[in-house]
């Protein structure tokens, strides 16, 4: 037997149970430590961006979306799929900026790549900070883009809100407390836009749904 932290999880074999328009779930059979196998459930996603947009005036920008699986709004950072073939992710997010928040920006770092719960799903998710604030059209939105509400709050009280539980969406706490922790440490700037994204999700991308 390896020993711990040397084990290969080889894929012994592998079914697609259910296919949809965002995610697809499989079901792999997976070599264990000691010989035996176990079956591991896999959700695919497409990766995803989101954006921690920041003001001249050291406000956040969030928005409060409708989200059915929980069944009420939550507040949120503007976020979304990486589901068109070719795009680059800082243009997906420069891209959901304008269209959840009528908002460009001039300057663009990684602030945190978010894994969203690796235990069932590849989904990743690649956390941005955007500043130089610009208002712009905003495309008519639809579906449950189209209930948005926009607010801007100021980085302390948004740290605040997600201390208290006030922000749950795993992707905002990520990204706010990120923030939070790059500015303690004396430099609040990020990675560059081309840093390595290591664990950008594939799978689903490779059945022909996205890039």
């Amino acid at each position: 037997m390896s020993r711990p932290g040397e084990h290969d999880f080889a894929t012994v074999s592998s079914r697609t149970v259910y296919e949809g328009a965002i995610v697809a779930l499989r079901v792999d059979e997976v070599a264990m430590p000691g010989g035996t196998t176990a079956h591991r459930e896999v959700v695919e996603h497409h990766g995803a961006v989101a954006v921690v947009a920041v003001d001249e005036r050291d406000r956040l920008v969030l928005i409060n979306q409708y989200r059915h699986p929980l069944g009420r709004r939550l507040w949120e950072l503007p976020a979304g799929l990486l589901d068109a073939a070719g795009e680059d992710p800082v243009d997906a997010a420069r891209r959901e900026l304008v269209e959840e928040t009528g908002l460009t920006a001039d300057r663009w770092s990684v602030l945190v790549d978010v894994a969203a719960s690796p235990g069932f799903t590849d989904e990743v998710i690649r956390v941005y900070l955007a500043t130089g604030l610009t208002e712009v059209d905003r495309p008519d939105p639809e579906h449950e883009e189209a209930d948005l509400e926009i607010v801007r709050l100021p980085v302390a009280e948004a740290v605040d809100r997600a201390l208290a539980g006030d922000i749950v969406n795993a992707t905002a706490l990520s990204g706010i407390l990120a923030l939070a922790a790059s500015r303690a440490r004396g430099d609040g700037r990020g990675r560059p836009v081309d840093a390595d994204w290591i664990d950008r999700p594939t799978a689903f991308d490779r059945r022909g749904h996205g890039a």
